[in-house]
């Protein structure tokens, strides 16, 4: 008789452990819907690996390719989704806003178009957007300075047009900010220079204007900036003795841009400066002695402008190129 209720409680026990771990394995509802409505709009490049209706996997069916999940409370959430390079085309997918818990979109190197929508700004969690390689256009939206968390954005190789949001100053966390090869016009929010994790901001080949003395101000702004590109666009005016006070930069680069007038001495007390790019500007006069002494400046590249004769370059002006390991922070 023991034995016999022993064994009725053992088997009871066993049945409430797989109704709780079947409670555990739900994915919440909102998650589900969102990423079947994503799933209809992508097309056969993606949904052929997307099999089953629950896209953090289902009893045999394993997690859709892309979808990472994570366990919150008595449910799964969508934390992390990742579909690039599999010629997405159309619109931004606005269900994926409502992905509240995700962590990381990428949908880099596809054929997305149209505008990011203001809906961007509920996923209160993301540190990561990389939109890059696409053909995204019209202007950024205000909200994306609502992602507090932000670490990395990536929105370079668009068509982003109109000027860059002063609303990206209030992206505490943002450390890397590439906004490369689009259309902005008008000026680099010195704002900016508040961001105090900044590490690398990339604004090349677009349109903009204005001084670098508007954006640095007195130099006392982006305290952990390493390296700064504004090459190929429309900017004026000289640089600035405050350059100097960014100590903790290691690349400048200011190529094909309208600046004039000599260059600062004060460049040498950069402690870690490694790549200057002045080329194909206005600049006159001679380079600072000391940056030919500089113990790290590698490549001084000084083409296309107005220095005396006999002024002459450093390294032996290879290409840069950022390794995906410094990309992807």
């Amino acid at each position: 008789m023991a034995a016999a209720s022993f064994a009725r409680a053992l088997s009871l026990l066993f049945v409430l452990l797989l109704l709780a771990g079947a409670a555990l394995g739900k994915t919440v509802k909102r998650d589900v819907k969102a990423l079947n409505e994503i799933k209809s709009s992508l097309g056969w490049r993606v949904v052929y690996s997307w099999v089953g209706d629950d896209p953090c996997g289902h009893g045999d069916l394993p997690p859709w390719s892309g979808v990472t999940c994570s366990q919150q409370g008595d449910y799964r959430v969508v934390t992390e989704l990742e579909v690039y390079a599999v010629s997405i085309v159309g619109p931004f997918p606005t269900a994926v806003t409502n992905l509240l818990d995700l962590r990381k979109l990428d949908l880099h190197n596809n054929k997305l178009t149209g505008p990011i929508p203001p809906q961007i700004g509920r996923l209160k969690h993301l540190r990561i957007l990389n939109l890059r390689w696409n053909k995204l256009q019209d202007v950024l939206p205000p909200e994306i300075g609502e992602l507090k968390k932000l670490t990395h954005l990536y929105l370079s190789f668009n068509n982003f047009k109109g000027e860059i949001p002063v609303e990206l100053a209030n992206l505490p966390e943002l450390r890397y900010l590439y906004l490369h090869e689009n259309r902005f016009t008008g000026r680099i929010p010195p704002e900016l220079g508040t961001l105090k994790n900044l590490r690398h901001l990339d604004v090349g080949n677009n349109h903009l204007t204005g001084t670098l003395r508007d954006l640095i101000g007195n130099g006392i702004g982006f305290p952990s900036l390493r390296n700064l590109y504004l090459n190929n666009n429309e900017l004026t005016g000289v640089l600035p003795d405050q350059i100097a006070n960014l100590t903790n930069l290691e690349i400048l680069h200011l190529s094909n841009n309208k600046m004039i007038g000599s260059i600062s001495p004060k460049l040498v007390h950069i402690p870690r400066l490694i790549y200057l790019y002045l080329d194909n500007n206005n600049f006159i006069g001679r380079i600072p002695e000391g940056l030919y002494k500089h113990p790290f400046l590698k490549e001084l590249y000084i083409e296309g402008n107005h220095f005396r004769p006999g002024t002459r370059s450093k390294g032996t002006h290879k290409v840069l190129e950022l390794p995906d390991a410094d990309i992807l922070g």
